[in-house]
């Protein structure tokens, strides 16, 4: 789930870096992984890690985030261009996440997770990158919920609920090892969505 597939062209060891960060954070979390591990991982030579990270590996948890972040990002933004509505958008959005985590076994999840638990807020560098993947992701939805006719202020908490189920039913699902909570929590949110459209229909 959440691969990051990134083009390998130069600096294509840099890239290698952060896709085997991301994939062990994602599945043993940020402490249990040392930078050898990444390194190992990642096939790139020792001196390319500091090389492309002088910051170690607190820096290359900001990385895994921002572009953790954005591959979701992508991935809402390709819904909202194809799907008529929020409500469509986030039940589509929950079908693929189902896919994702139960094609791992349930040992992945949110590509960002597992690093923001550990690190915020003590690491100032993944807070400010959390916080603004957060609101991009936030801004695709409450955006879609807008040019639906829904305020814009209910549009954002809106949003921000619907992230928040989001986040919090991937990790259920693992524990549950069952898609059942992402299904449940984001068809409710989507249901808030449909209402809120309605809502914003009545003259």
């Amino acid at each position: 789930m959440f691969k990051l597939q990134l083009v390998a062209t130069p600096p294509k060891h840099r890239e290698a870096l952060v896709r085997a960060a991301a994939d062990l954070f994602r599945r043993q979390g940020y402490a249990a992984t040392g930078l050898n591990e990444i390194l190992k991982s990642s096939g790139a030579p020792k001196g390319s890690l500091y090389h492309y990270f002088p910051g170690g590996k607190e820096q290359i948890g900001t990385e895994v985030v921002r572009v953790g972040g954005q591959l979701v990002a992508n991935t809402l933004t390709e819904l909202a261009d194809n799907n008529p509505d929020a409500g469509s958008l986030l039940r589509e959005y929950s079908r693929l996440l189902v896919g994702w985590v139960s094609d791992s076994d349930f040992h992945e999840g949110s590509p960002i997770t597992t690093v923001l638990l550990e690190l915020a807020p003590d690491s100032e560098s993944v807070t400010a990158a959390g916080q603004a993947v957060y609101r991009q992701w936030s801004s695709i939805l409450s955006d879609s919920l807008i040019a639906s006719g829904v305020a814009h202020t209910r549009a954002e908490r809106l949003a921000v609920l619907a992230v928040s189920a989001l986040e919090g039913s991937l990790v259920r699902a693992r524990v549950e090892q069952s898609g059942q909570p992402i299904i449940d929590s984001l068809g409710e949110v989507a249901d808030l969505f449909d209402g809120a459209i309605a809502a914003a229909k009545v003259p």
